[in-house]
C-alpha cells in the first residue's frame, strides 16, 4: 500500500466507527432508558441487559476499530450487529405506510454500512493501525 491508500484506510476506519462511537458513548451517558425503551417496545428479551451489549459493541467496537486493533473481527461483529439493527428496528416492509419511507432509507443506510464493514473485514486496517504496529497478519 502507498501512503496515500495507507492514509485514506485509517480515515475510513475512523469515519465509520464515528457513528458507533457516538451512538454507545450517547447511551452511555444518559441515554440508556430510551434505548431499553427503544428495545422494549420492538420485543427484545432483558433489555436492561442488552443494553450494555450494544453500548460495548458500539463504543468499545468503534474505538477498537477507529484504532485498528483486531480490526477485522471486531468490524464483522459490527457487521453482524447493525444487520440486526436493520431487521429488528428499521424493518420498513412491515412499517406503516406513513412511516416506510424513513424506514427504508434508515435501513439502506445500514446496508451501506454493513458494505462499509465488509470491505474492512476483506482488505484488513492498513499500515497505520495497531494491528500492524504489532504484526498482526490481518493489518
Amino acid at each position: 500500500m502507498t501512503p496515500l491508500t495507507n492514509f485514506i484506510a485509517l480515515l475510513a476506519r475512523i469515519l465509520l466507527a464515528f457513528l458507533f462511537v457516538q451512538g454507545g458513548y450517547y447511551k452511555l451517558t444518559g441515554g440508556i432508558p430510551g434505548t431499553v425503551a427503544n428495545m422494549t417496545s420492538h420485543g427484545i428479551p432483558f433489555p436492561d441487559i442488552l443494553v450494555w451489549g450494544a453500548i460495548a459493541v458500539e463504543l468499545v467496537g468503534g474505538l477498537m476499530l477507529m484504532a485498528g486493533l483486531f480490526t477485522r473481527w471486531v468490524a464483522l461483529v459490527i457487521a453482524a450487529y447493525t444487520l440486526a439493527l436493520g431487521l429488528i428496528f428499521h424493518a420498513y416492509w412491515l412499517a406503516p405506510a406513513a412511516e416506510a419511507r424513513l424506514e427504508r432509507i434508515i435501513f439502506l443506510n445500514h446496508l451501506a454500512l454493513i458494505g462499509g464493514m465488509l470491505a474492512i473485514v476483506a482488505f484488513g486496517a492498513g499500515c497505520w493501525s495497531l494491528d500492524a504496529a504489532m504484526g498482526r497478519k490481518s493489518a
